[in-house]
């Protein structure tokens, strides 16, 4: 009878331990999935080019911008234009050229009034992709932002003189 006693204790612990670990695994998944749904979401955000819906024309002609700025956006397009990204290493490499030269474009800007309002309708976005490419963690995922990039970067002349 003892013994009987002692292994359904032994059992119980056991079960109970075993179903406190299944339920921190299950928790652990759960978390991770959520996560990771989250980040699908917020990349699809990053790559969509909605921003076409904000942005206006000015009086249905196009915003007078000027030369540093234009003069970005072509040596960015240019960039990408001429690299042929094979690995994640070379996207990397690729993000450091769009990153410079935004920082020089949006360092130059002197733009001012409704023209540099939709301009930053514009950058924003494009903004966020390019400082979302260094953290690209495989070529398929490089490619698909630097073609939404190159995307944003291509509708600039359909806004911007």
């Amino acid at each position: 009878m003892k013994k009987t006693l002692i292994v359904s204790v032994i059992l119980s612990v056991i079960l109970i331990s075993c179903n406190e670990k299944k339920d921190k695994v299950m928790e652990t998944t759960v978390k991770e999935m959520e996560n990771e749904k989250d980040k699908v979401v917020h990349e699809e955000n990053i790559i969509n080019n909605n921003w076409v819906n904000e942005i206006q024309l000015n009086n249905n002609s196009k915003w007078d911008a000027n030369i540093e700025t234009t003069q970005g956006v072509d040596a960015m397009l240019k960039y990408i234009d001429e690299s042929n990204p094979e690995t994640v290493e070379n996207y990397l490499a690729l993000a450091n050229e769009l990153n410079d030269e935004k920082n020089f474009l949006v360092k130059e800007c002197t733009m001012t009034g409704p023209s540099h309002d939709n301009l930053h309708i514009f950058l924003h976005p494009l903004i966020e992709k390019i400082n979302h490419l260094p953290k690209t963690s495989s070529i398929e995922e490089g490619s698909e932002i630097t073609k939404s990039i190159n995307e944003n970067l291509e509708a600039y002349k359909n806004y911007f003189n």
